[in-house]
């Protein structure tokens, strides 16, 4: 039987890259098919309920090979299972290319129908790294970003041009409530707190009421390299 590991390394930069959503990949050797679905998942369990959904689309699959990077700052939890291939040849190459990929909060499964002929354990872990390269070759990303929410209180005056500095500094408009006054919860990453904090009090003239309520949170942003939207099938 194939061989699980769990296991904590080190930590993440402060920006780290994320799948945006989930992806596929197929690639057939010696009539075996393999299929890497690849996904983001923000803790254990979403990691495991994903394997699950996985193993139950594809029940009649020989082997479902998962394996997931999942967190950020001080720990960082590796998983992987060789699910009956023969021990080392299925669930560590597909992490080995998950963990030299710089992408975090990570779970793939590579589903394997069997073709018939044996590919012996070198032909094994070369198709495993292939087709998880592959779907990470794909991949649509996200940037996943240290930030601090903030509440800022502001006049209707200077409401466009607070929005408009939000947007500069790679902030989010969670939130808008109109009364006397326009209050605004925001997400600004902390790279970019400083300077906005000091931008906002020029532009208000030191009028804007600013309130943390999340000193640090964990946002996504869009990537560069997104590439389209919805799941896909080779």
């Amino acid at each position: 039987m194939g061989k699980s590991d769990d296991t904590t390394s080190s930590e993440f930069s402060k920006t780290i890259s994320v799948p945006a959503n989930e992806w596929r990949a197929e690639i057939t050797i010696v009539n075996s098919r393999f299929i890497a679905i690849a996904a983001p998942a923000f803790s254990v369990e979403d990691a495991r309920n994903f394997i699950q959904r996985i193993r139950s689309e594809f029940a009649d699959a020989t082997h479902h090979v998962p394996a997931y990077l999942i967190g950020h700052g001080t720990t960082v939890i590796e998983h992987c299972n060789d699910d009956g291939e023969p021990v080392g040849t299925a669930g560590k190459p597909v992490l080995s290319v998950l963990k030299g990929s710089g992408i975090g909060n990570i779970v793939v499964v590579v589903v394997r129908y069997f073709g018939g002929t044996k590919l012996g354990s070198g032909g094994l872990v070369k198709a495993y790294q292939q087709v998880t390269k592959a779907v990470l070759a794909e991949l649509p990303l996200a940037k996943q970003v240290k930030a601090c929410e903030l509440v800022c209180i502001v006049g209707y005056s200077d409401y466009q041009k607070v929005r408009r500095l939000i947007e500069n500094k790679d902030g989010e408009v969670i939130e808008e409530n109109f009364t006397d006054r326009v209050s605004l919860k925001v997400q600004i990453p902390l790279s970019n707190l400083t300077d906005f904090e000091r931008s906002l009090g020029d532009l208000t003239h030191g009028m804007a009421k600013v309130t943390t309520l999340k000193p640090e949170v964990m946002v996504l942003r869009p990537a560069l390299n997104l590439a389209p939207s919805q799941p896909h099938r080779q």
